[in-house]
């Protein structure tokens, strides 16, 4: 055993010994902070505090990087400073920095999976990764809930942009760059150390293959399918030293995840070797049986060690210690899951309860949003767009006049997407981003200074002299989990405005160049048909200005940046052409797996394409969410 391993269980069976049963039970739940006050997170000896998506410090959106470091001094120093123990265990504050620290405003926000997936650079995620935990780190928090590698294989699956690639060998080579650049390298000096934090793999296992899409559905698989596709990502993020796994909504074969134990004690615990602890996903202990009671118990001996409660945290605490003095428990159990949660916090640094605004990684409290953050998240963008189509029209010169049309032009929070400030990511305008930059802002530095222009006309109506290009730039609304479900993927079927745009551009001869932002493929066959080019920027973040950087030649006419991105998930041919997946038997995609256009490729002419619609008249998928209305916005 290395020396340093031999110290933190010291510490653990240290601060075990000095633990009663119902600070053990406190260390297994972990609350909400629009809940839970540091006085009684104090007061229950609880583990863990979270910010869901849209909860902030004092409620406010815009709430200062001071302000998020305040309030995590004031939980750990309440922690600190509690006569409830002799032995106070620190807190561990977890959040869902999933593209970013993307929950805080000012905070540089990375284009999602799905469009890093595209990029195929593994020193590009562990850069993001390094950057994102510096930002983390900086506003007093320990843990993020990242990264995700699920391999999604059903598109109308509402979290397919959190997927990197419908393919495990994606997944699996991202998994421990990540870990790597949020963690640091397990057995190196800097593991867990300044500007460092928990990473969490998620969510185990087999989410990206439930039946028809649905979120928290049930995956019939065989278990070599389980294991062959969906458990690479987190074999390769517990060998590169993840500390926390994130259970899954998700059943197999009827069963829920979150009260599986042959899935989370005999095979990530046992087989695998996982000695970190397992958190659950949002109140998803709660699916394991009707009486609550029954539901803790359940899944904590199933292997959940930690309980992430959306409101009724006393609740949780409460039922888990009936379970444990009626004996449903074993004190064993509870011993392990704490021994696991405690052995976490002493590898990270925590056992000192040093106050957050005190520790390296936290006086800078500039990091957030820093230039050369935004710097990275812009090259992540120019390395994750596709271009599927060019008859010529692309690149742009700068001293063109550019018509920039859409609703996605000049919408910081639609490029954005879900996870974005608020849970859907949806309630956003460009003022909640100071340091974001849209598309549009992007085209206008591009063109200045050069001659051209870029004119913003959200419904493609101009006056006077005709633009020499435009460029439509439209795409899904925000949406996260069980509220992005569909049942079918055509775009317009929902949307019919960008398609009408793009078609009364065409028909006054103006070449158009197509900039899809979406989170998924879609079916957009009408679209592909009315645009000289186009571009799948996918959800890109803050940085717009990386989709002009490779739409238009440099200031010297030569191209400066060439497109770089390869389709991660196949493509469409219609509406209904879902499950689609590369390996098939009867693989036949418009666009295949790994596909994508550079500017050396001879010019791309396809026949025009059919427009038939089989969703027509088919709803999207109108199901409320499974995690119900309490989750934070």
């Amino acid at each position: 055993m290395h020396p340093s391993e031999r110290r933190v269980q010291r510490i653990v069976e240290r601060c075990l010994r000095g633990l009663s049963v119902e600070q053990k039970v406190g260390q297994m739940v972990q609350a909400e902070i629009a809940n839970a006050t540091p006085t009684e997170v104090a007061e229950f000896a609880l583990g863990s505090i979270l910010n869901g998506g849209g909860s902030f410090p004092g409620g406010n959106k815009q709430a200062s990087v001071d302000d998020w470091r305040a309030l995590a001094d004031a939980y750990h120093g309440a922690v600190r400073k509690s006569t409830h123990s002799d032995h106070p265990v620190p807190i561990l504050w977890g959040t869902d920095a999933v593209h970013g620290h993307s929950n805080v405003y000012g905070a540089t926000v990375f284009p999602h999976n799905i469009g890093l997936g595209a990029a195929r650079d593994g020193d590009l995620m562990e850069a993001i990764a390094v950057a994102t935990a510096r930002e983390v780190a900086a506003t007093g928090i320990d843990w993020t809930f990242a990264p995700t590698l699920a391999v999604a294989r059903d598109d109308r699956w509402g979290r397919t942009y959190e997927s990197f690639a419908e393919h495990p060998d994606v997944v699996v080579e991202y998994a421990s760059r990540i870990v790597a650049g949020l963690q640091g390298v397990a057995g190196e000096p800097d593991f867990l150390g300044p500007g460092r934090i928990l990473a969490t793999g998620k969510h185990f296992l087999g989410e990206g293959h439930t039946t028809d899409g649905r979120d928290q559905g049930d995956v019939v698989c065989s278990e070599d399918t389980l294991r062959d596709l969906h458990a690479g990502g987190h074999r390769a993020a517990i060998a590169a030293g993840v500390q926390t796994v994130m259970a899954a909504f998700n059943s197999w074969h009827g069963t829920k995840v979150h009260g599986h134990r042959y899935l989370l004690t005999d095979v990530l615990k046992g087989a695998l070797g996982f000695d970190g602890f397992v958190v659950s996903d949002w109140d998803g202990f709660l699916q394991v049986a009707e009486d609550r009671a029954e539901a803790c118990g359940s899944s904590v001996n199933a292997g959940v060690d930690l309980l992430m409660v959306g409101v009724e945290w006393r609740a949780a605490y409460h039922d888990l210690l009936q379970q444990v003095s009626a004996g449903a428990v074993p004190m064993a159990r509870i011993d392990d899951a704490v021994r696991r949660i405690l052995r976490v916090k002493a590898r990270a640094g925590l056992v000192s309860c040093a106050r957050s605004s005190a520790r390296p990684a936290t006086v800078e409290e500039s990091v957030v949003g820093e230039p050369s953050h935004r710097e990275l998240a812009r090259r992540a963008v120019r390395r994750s767009l596709v271009l599927l189509k060019n008859d010529g029209v692309l690149p742009l010169k700068r001293d063109a006049k550019v018509l920039v049309a859409g609703d996605g032009a000049d919408n910081i929070g639609k490029q954005c997407g879900g996870w974005t400030l608020t849970w859907q990511g949806t309630g956003n305008d460009n003022s909640d981003f100071p340091n974001g930059m849209s598309l549009f802002d992007g085209f206008v530095e591009a063109t200045a200074h050069h001659g051209g222009s870029a004119i913003l006309s959200p419904n493609g109506e101009f006056g006077g002299d005709s633009p020499d290009v435009a460029v439509v730039v439209f795409g899904e609304e925000p949406y996260a989990e069980g509220d992005g479900d569909r049942d079918h993927l055509s775009y317009s079927t929902l949307h019919a405005e960008p398609l009408a745009i793009l078609r009364r551009l065409q028909e006054r001869g103006i070449p158009t160049v197509s900039v899809f932002l979406t989170g998924r493929p879609m079916w957009v066959n009408p679209e592909l048909n009315a645009s000289d080019a186009f571009v799948v920027a996918w959800l890109p973040g803050t940085e717009g200005g990386g989709v002009a950087d490779v739409l238009f030649r440099g200031p010297n006419g030569k191209l400066d940046h060439d497109f770089h991105g390869r389709l991660s998930f196949s493509w469409p041919r219609h509406a209904m052409h879902t499950p689609l997946n590369v390996g098939d038997t009867d693989y036949a995609p418009l666009f295949p797996y790994g596909y994508g256009l550079r500017y050396g490729d001879a010019i791309d002419r396809p026949g025009r394409l059919d427009e038939t619609d089989s969703a027509r008249g088919m709803p999207a998928r109108d199901r409320p969410c499974t995690m119900g209305s309490t989750y934070p916005r």
